[in-house]
């Protein structure tokens, strides 16, 4: 799928937002933590969506019921929904100039069953000088039957949109995230409930 940028100004996609907070002190650690003076721009998108990934837990997959939203309260408690884990991945990123976006699925099954209602899915796109060209990532976290990966080539998501479900790839990448995401994380007191029942199914 061809990426549609919602702006045409980059500097954009390097804001810092209320929820992608990347001067506060703990994101600035972790930035000190993982990336290197000289690190190429690749190995610093790999590095930090590997970590997001892997080092911050999915809320469903622990079922905890903590809700977070900002970036450092992602780091902070080392957990989240996709909205929360794209806020930090957006965070890290945009700390060392690295244009990333949030990109969206639109009404995708929970469950993998439509009875069980639909979604709207959170990941980013960064863009990559090295190759000219935005990217996809997926920071959902690995579990049984979901396996994303960092790739150039073939992208390698948490979900394939399944059409025959009325389930949609949007092609846009937008600059800041969805207000109904952020809206979803700040009304809701308890991510488990939150995520079987109060979770936007259309942008």
């Amino acid at each position: 799928m061809k990426l549609v940028p919602e702006s045409s100004h980059f500097q954009d996609y390097l804001e810092e937002l209320n929820v992608v907070n990347f001067s506060h002190p703990l994101i600035q650690q972790a930035v000190c933590e993982l990336f290197h003076q000289g690190m190429p721009e690749m190995e610093k998108a790999k590095t930090a969506y590997e970590f997001v990934r892997d080092r911050i837990a999915h809320s469903w997959d622990i079922q905890s019921s903590r809700i977070t939203c900002k970036a450092s309260e992602v780091l902070y408690y080392r957990e989240g929904i996709c909205y929360a884990k794209a806020n930090l991945l957006a965070a890290l990123l945009r700390s060392q100039k690295i244009a990333t976006d949030f990109c969206y699925y639109q009404r995708l099954r929970l469950f993998n069953s439509s009875d069980q209602g639909y979604c709207i899915h959170a990941l980013n796109a960064v863009f990559l000088r090295a190759i000219n060209r935005w990217i996809h990532l997926d920071a959902r976290g690995n579990k049984q039957g979901i396996h994303a990966e960092f790739s150039l080539d073939q992208e390698r998501l948490a979900f394939s949109v399944q059409p025959q479900w009325d389930e949609q790839d949007l092609p846009v990448i937008y600059t800041k995230p969805n207000p109904k995401t952020i809206a979803t994380l700040r009304e809701n007191t308890n991510a488990l409930v939150m995520y079987q029942c109060h979770l936007p199914e259309n942008l």
